[in-house]
């Protein structure tokens, strides 16, 4: 088991889903975690599953689409030593069914949030000369959908973020990816999909045969904070059962 321990860890969107088994992930493995969502009774939860657990949480809220907001209260967090941007929104929509308000709150959410978490904890991890990065990118930003143009297009925003940034921060230490889940068991996914349509999924297009769980994405991240990835950086994880491979 990979271990993080004396590593701080933020984790945006940590109150339900994903974020939430990131959190109880990396706090089993000695991270003490920062828990942020702008659902503060969710925070608690999850902060509270970690403390009883054994593990080490704070929480934090702030509307991760506001500026000044992000500035304020991350800034003020002192030292971070892995920041994984998870916090997210999908709601399946063809595109002539997707307002102008619905495209901006979904870019503002993956890519406006992620580009200013990172911008305001930079300064402090230049200075310390390292940290790790993980972005939370999707299988469908990489091969498209035939639906959610506008999640698509976010997701396919934070690829190039990963890139740029791996690239940008590498002489300082900083190493940053991102992992790509395939359909992961998630509230999410449940709010979206028919119990029909998920074992259709999983039964025809996923070669491992089930749909990915929670600690699946969880195991990933863990990995890339850690030192055993410290040779890694600017990389795209799929982390997807095998339903994207590419071949005859």
């Amino acid at each position: 088991m990979t271990s993080l321990a004396g590593k701080t860890a933020l984790i945006t969107g940590a109150g339900r889903g994903l974020g939430r088994q990131h959190g109880l992930t990396l706090a089993e493995r000695g991270a003490s975690v920062i828990v942020h969502d702008i659902a503060g009774d969710a925070a608690e939860e999850t902060a509270g599953m970690i403390r009883k657990a054994g593990g080490e949480a704070r929480v934090v809220g702030c509307d991760i689409t506001d500026v000044a907001a992000i500035k304020e209260t991350f800034g003020a967090l002192g030292t971070v030593d892995i920041v994984v941007n998870n916090a997210g929104t999908h709601e399946a929509r063809l595109i002539e069914a997707i307002s102008a308000a619905e495209f901006k709150n979904m870019m503002d959410v993956h890519v406006k949030g992620a580009f200013f978490t990172v911008q305001t904890l930079l300064p402090d991890m230049k200075e310390r000369r390292g940290g790790k990065i993980i972005n939370t990118a999707s299988a469908w930003g990489q091969c498209g959908w035939h639906t959610d143009s506008h999640y698509c297009g976010a997701k396919a925003a934070i690829l190039g973020l990963t890139k740029a940034w791996a690239k940008e921060f590498a002489p300082w230490g900083i190493r940053v990816n991102a992992v790509s889940p395939g359909v992961v068991m998630t509230e999410m996914t449940r709010l979206n999909r028919t119990d029909e349509e998920i074992r259709d999924l999983a039964e025809k297009h996923i070669p491992i045969g089930r749909l990915g769980l929670p600690e699946d994405i969880s195991n990933a991240v863990a990995y890339l904070a850690s030192s055993e990835a410290d040779f890694i950086t600017g990389q795209v994880l799929p982390v997807n059962g095998g339903e994207f491979i590419v071949g005859i």
